[in-house]
């Protein structure tokens, strides 16, 4: 009996060892069965609203506010310039988004628009408007050729709401709503997609600045600049933009063709004094690499902050490190 009895603790405790391993590698299966079950659950809700259809561009999206009146609903203003194949997938695109009110076309160039392409795009607009609405397609035509012309004052626009949006930029409206809605919350700021920064230049003093572009963003999580190439303001800033932007700075943007979108910033943080909100979104551009890309961009943009500056007598931007996440397409936010 003694002899045998270290061999049953010995086996015992192997057994125990066995069984330990073997729950062990069930809750592991449990755990990858539960995490498959969940991304399969996640695809098939996305896939239910629409949202990865196209490149992710439309779909029906769920919204807590379908009010069909016009403080419900939002314009969009599109700038564009000689490329009306992209002009005509935006303006598609858009037209499906299901609280657009208009969309008015910035139009600068010094021929009008043709009466074919104004036939193609209401066409368009007529086909993919949704949920029984008819989305107004106007163009907004220009006798001088300006960056300025995509913050003139629109005078019988229905909407407070505007997303200012250039023609080479695609959101899914899925984005856009949800913009839309942060927008909502806070009406008198800058709601966009495209961050940017500033900080104070250390080698020429206070009063000297430099412009950041995205890695500035990205390296130190601040940013005091949404950028109009993608934002929703409200329209009483056209009209501020139209009737008090100093003109001196409104000549410096036309004789240098840049630097309008830091002109709006500045404005409405002079306005609010508050900083703006950047909302996370996936964006799909559509056209050619841009000024951004050509030498000695952020060179010119760090002059246009310091000029502005001047003009206004003090540097009214806000940082801020807060950004708009819709938490239901994200697992970790």
């Amino acid at each position: 009996m003694r002899g045998s009895l270290p061999i049953n603790r010995r086996t015992v405790f192997k057994l125990r060892q066995i069984g330990m391993a073997t729950l062990g590698s069930v809750k592991i299966n449990i755990f990858i069965c539960g995490c498959v079950a969940l991304t399969l659950l996640a695809v098939a809700n996305r896939n239910r609203d629409g949202s990865s259809s196209l490149m992710g561009w439309t779909g029906d999206v769920a919204l807590l506010d379908r009010s069909s009146s016009p403080g419900g609903r939002y314009a969009i203003v599109m700038n564009t310039w000689k490329r009306y194949d992209l002009l005509k997938k935006s303006i598609s695109h858009y037209a499906s988004c299901p609280r657009l009110e208009s969309i008015h076309i910035v139009w600068s160039e010094p021929d009008p628009p043709s009466d074919s392409l104004k036939t193609f795009l209401n066409h368009v607009v007529q086909l993919n408007s949704r949920n029984g609405h008819q989305v107004e397609l106007v163009f907004d035509v220009n006798k001088e050729d300006s960056l300025n012309n995509r913050f003139k004052e629109i005078k019988d626009l229905k909407t407070d709401a505007v997303f200012s949006i250039d023609d080479d930029v695609i959101f899914p409206c899925s984005s856009v709503e949800f913009a839309f809605t942060v927008w909502q919350s806070a009406p008198d700021a800058m709601v966009g997609y495209v961050p940017r920064m500033h900080w104070v230049d250390q080698t020429k003093g206070k009063d000297k600045y430099i412009y950041g572009g995205w890695w500035s963003v990205w390296w130190s999580g601040t940013y005091s600049m949404v950028l109009s190439k993608a934002a929703f303001f409200h329209k009483k800033y056209l009209k501020l933009y139209t009737d008090e932007m100093p003109a001196s700075i409104k000549e410096f943007i036309t004789r240098n063709r840049n630097c309008e979108d830091i002109a709006m910033s500045f404005l409405v943080a002079n306005a609010t004094g508050a900083p703006p909100i950047w909302v996370k979104g996936k964006i799909f551009e559509i056209g050619s690499t841009g000024i951004s890309s050509l030498g000695g961009h952020s060179e010119k943009r760090t002059q246009c902050v310091n000029k502005f500056v001047a003009e206004f007598g003090r540097m009214p931007l806000e940082s801020t490190s807060m950004k708009a996440v819709d938490s239901r397409n994200v697992w970790f936010w």
